[in-house]
């Protein structure tokens, strides 16, 4: 907790009190007075921060002890970073049915407390289902079957209007078809919107009086950083609740515990560094050790040869096949490209770039280290034949291969070295044709 004090801190220090474990949570985050500013929520928080409206103030101490218990789950459960996550997912993230869907969750834990108060209109997670999607059931199964992602997905079934065609007042031609003139009306396209469904729309219809209290997650952390973040909170969240029994904040060990999502950084160092180390060969010319060791033991007597071993001479060779059709954007496309040049130049691996979409555009050879990636240029929106890209890959038979796809194409030949399909979040669904996918998020 922040060594000033802020509006926030009485109540802290009175959960901390009654459940010093789970309450004490509240110590890992940071606290911010927002001034002079009557329109901010009473609270809110970004996952990193708590931030405190002047009308936090005016609200009892089981009313402030309720909220700040509140958001202190929002952080631990990694809640606004998640929606960072899911929207990168999806083609359009709303934000107010996923901080309602996150607002049910977390009251729902904190729902057995007496010694906290919710709002009165706080949503619940067994309202919300059963109002939004019939479902029936106890609230401690609920807890533990639902988590946020799943329940937004079920919830969200929002869908795009059609097109509207609005009428302008002018057009080059007259009222009668021939001629200019103002008269007669223009027509113009405009972008379709999404509109609730019957599920969303009972949702937001439930949830209508929950302030919004979930701020956009700070988009310039790391992959790597949040996943540590993710670990450190769930292991808190654990050890918190098993200290605190009954009087834990939360109701039970939800389903919607931080998950261990490992970055797609470390995956493809990990199956690069594998598939790419040099392979050690049996070596005729120098015996093993154990021969050695054994010949002294026997006192002369002769052995059976034993060979040795050594590290390969053969220098190992990647094929980085990228499918210029798809679409990467420049920041993803140059996060790939730095980990591709560290791992080759500390592994020592030559790169074979095959470049094209139905057919080659384009080979080069790099040696360790380096490549173009940075400066290639993605069409978007095309189809791909991988066919040729793998044959060609193959000429040059490479140990391993990475193929920087959308995955929109037909893959019919199928090379005997293991294949990584790299493939941006957005096309996260598609299914690859045989080896690996890994997703970069």
């Amino acid at each position: 907790m922040s060594a000033e004090p802020h509006r926030g801190s009485r109540a802290i220090r009175r959960m901390i009190e009654v459940a010093p474990s789970t309450g004490g949570l509240a110590l890992w985050i940071r606290h911010r007075d927002v001034a002079n500013d009557r329109d901010a929520p009473p609270i809110a928080t970004d996952g990193t921060t708590i931030y405190y409206g002047p009308a936090f103030e005016a609200l009892s101490l089981p009313a402030q002890i309720g909220l700040i218990a509140h958001e202190v789950l929002h952080v631990a459960l990694r809640h606004p970073q998640r929606g960072q996550v899911l929207a990168g997912l999806l083609d359009d993230l709303d934000p107010v049915l996923y901080n309602l869907c996150a607002d049910a969750l977390v009251n729902s834990t904190l729902s057995h407390l007496t010694w906290v108060e919710l709002p009165d209109k706080a949503i619940h997670l067994d309202q919300l289902l059963a109002n939004s999607l019939g479902i029936h059931q106890p609230l401690e199964r609920s807890l533990l079957e639902w988590d946020l992602e799943r329940l937004y997905r079920a919830i969200d079934d929002r869908h795009l209007a059609k097109p509207t065609r609005l009428a302008g007042t002018a057009n080059r031609r007259g009222t009668n078809g021939s001629g200019d003139g103002p008269d007669q009306p223009r027509t113009e396209d405009h972008p379709a919107e999404r509109i609730d469904g019957p599920r969303a729309a009972r949702a937001r219809l439930l949830g209508h009086a929950s302030i919004r209290d979930l701020l956009p997650a700070d988009a310039g952390d790391r992959p790597q950083d949040e996943a540590e973040r993710s670990r450190d909170w769930r292991e808190r969240l654990v050890r918190a609740h098993a200290n605190d029994g009954a009087h834990s904040m939360l109701r039970t060990l939800v389903a919607d515990l931080p998950r261990l999502r490992t970055p797609w950084e470390q995956v493809l160092r990990t199956r690069l560094t594998r598939g790419l180390s040099r392979r050690r060969e049996l070596s005729w010319s120098r015996p093993a050790r154990s021969y050695l060791a054994n010949h002294g033991r026997l006192g002369g007597k002769r052995m059976p040869w034993e060979p040795g071993q050594s590290a390969t001479k053969a220098v190992p060779r990647l094929a980085l096949i990228v499918d210029v059709s798809g679409s990467i954007e420049a920041g993803l496309l140059a996060r790939f490209a730095g980990e591709i040049e560290a791992i080759t130049r500390r592994l020592e691996t030559r790169i074979v770039v095959v470049i094209g979409d139905r057919q080659v555009s384009r080979v080069e050879i790099f040696e360790p280290g380096r490549s173009n990636l940075r400066e290639i240029t993605f069409q978007g929106g095309g189809g791909t034949d991988f066919s040729p890209l793998l044959q060609e890959a193959d000429a040059y038979r490479p140990d391993l291969g990475v193929v920087l796809t959308d995955l929109a194409g037909p893959a019919g030949f199928r090379p005997a070295w293991p294949v990584l399909w790299a493939v941006p979040a957005a096309c996260a669904g598609a299914e690859a044709p045989f080896g690996t996918k890994l997703i970069l998020q």
